[in-house]
């Protein structure tokens, strides 16, 4: 990424200021990898809190993977707790790549990638028929304890909007960027702050608009000209 040195500093700082910020960040783990996919999948685009809601619901009400794989979607989204557009292209995404782990591994399970070397699994992440590039940086950071810092867009568009990273780096710059700054063991650490304040950002910018939108009350009862 251009001009790396000076954006450099700037990461380390914003990481120092997220830590004395918010609350400590407790790791995560996932006996198959499989899970921590469909978790990636459904918090990609909504809160975090809320897609480890979704994923406890999913684990109450179905079987196992497999029985999530064969679900219909109105199943799927009754699972998500919404009806939206979002959620539907969220279950179809569920669908697509539990299939795809079916049909490649013979069970919707990934705990084969346990047992090869890290960047031989990844590959085999990436191979996953509609698997974003957050999902497989997500499941590769926190299932198979590799180097990776997992971005939605919402963490692309703080790290922009406070002129963090170059303004013409691209995704793949910017994550590689962050890799070289922030070590292994603090990744996920790195990760769920800047999460949590991108999140945070967001929905303070969301109220502010709704504020500014609000039509101003009409005391005097006559209709707006």
């Amino acid at each position: 990424m251009k001009d790396s040195k000076t954006y450099s500093q700037k990461i380390i700082k914003l990481f120092r200021s997220l830590k004395q910020k918010h609350a400590g960040v407790k790791e995560v783990g996932y006996e198959d990898p499989a899970y921590a996919v469909v978790y990636a999948i459904v918090s990609e685009h909504t809160h975090g809190k809320t897609a480890k809601t979704v994923l406890r619901r999913i684990e109450k009400h179905c079987v196992d993977l497999n029985d999530l794989r064969v679900s219909r979607t109105e199943e799927v989204l009754d699972l998500l707790g919404s009806r939206g557009e979002e959620s539907r292209k969220t279950a179809r995404v569920l669908t697509q790549v539990l299939n795809s782990i079916y049909n490649r591994y013979n069970m919707v399970s990934l705990s084969s990638l346990l047992s090869v070397g890290k960047r031989q699994a990844r590959k085999q992440l990436e191979k996953l028929e509609g698997l974003s590039r957050f999902a497989v940086s997500y499941c590769f950071l926190t299932a198979l304890r590799g180097h990776s810092i997992p971005l939605t867009d919402k963490m692309i568009s703080y790290l922009r909007a406070r002129e963090l990273v170059h303004p013409d780096a691209t995704e793949d710059e910017i994550s590689g960027f962050l890799e070289r700054q922030i070590t292994a063991a603090k990744a996920y650490e790195f990760y769920r702050l800047l999460r949590r304040e991108s999140e945070k950002a967001r929905k303070s910018r969301s109220k502010k608009a709704k504020k500014a939108t609000k039509k101003p009350d009409n005391k005097s009862g006559g209709k707006d000209g």
